[in-house]
C-alpha cells in the first residue's frame, strides 16, 4: 500500500470557505467513487497559512496511475478544477510508504472497486 500526501497553499486572498465548499460539493463527490481510498483533508491552523493537505490510500502505483488517469477524464471533475485551480498558489504531492508497525498498513484498500471506501 501507498499513500499520497497532496498539500496545496491558496493565493493570499482566496476565500478557504469558498475553495473547501467547492472541493467537497463537486469535487470530492467526483474523486472519492474514482480513487477509493481517501483517508482525509485538513487544514493548518498554525503553520502555513491557507494550506491544504489530503490523503489518499491506493494498493501500489500502478493503482494509483489508472485511478488518476481514470480521475482526468471524469467531466464532473474537470468542471471543479476549472474553479479550484485558480486558487490554488503552489501544488505538492508525495508518496510515503508505511512502516511494518505503522497501523495504517492495515486498511483494506481495494482494486477494482472505485467506490470502495477504506473501513
Amino acid at each position: 500500500m501507498v499513500v499520497e500526501e497532496r498539500t496545496y497553499v491558496l493565493h493570499t486572498g482566496v476565500s478557504l470557505a469558498d475553495y473547501l465548499h467547492i472541493y467537497e460539493t463537486e469535487g470530492l463527490p467526483a474523486q472519492k467513487p474514482i480513487l477509493g481510498g481517501f483517508l482525509g483533508y485538513f487544514v493548518t491552523e498554525f503553520g502555513t497559512q491557507n494550506q491544504l493537505v489530503h490523503l489518499w490510500a491506493y494498493a501500489d502505483l500502478e493503482d494509483r496511475r489508472a485511478r488518476r488517469a481514470q480521475l482526468a477524464g471524469n467531466p464532473q471533475w474537470q468542471g471543479c478544477l476549472a474553479k479550484i485551480r485558480p486558487m490554488i498558489m503552489t501544488m505538492e504531492n508525495r508518496i510515503m510508504y508505511p512502516t511494518s508497525f505503522s497501523p495504517i498498513r492495515t486498511l483494506p484498500v481495494t482494486t477494482g472497486q472505485p467506490d470502495t471506501a477504506l473501513a
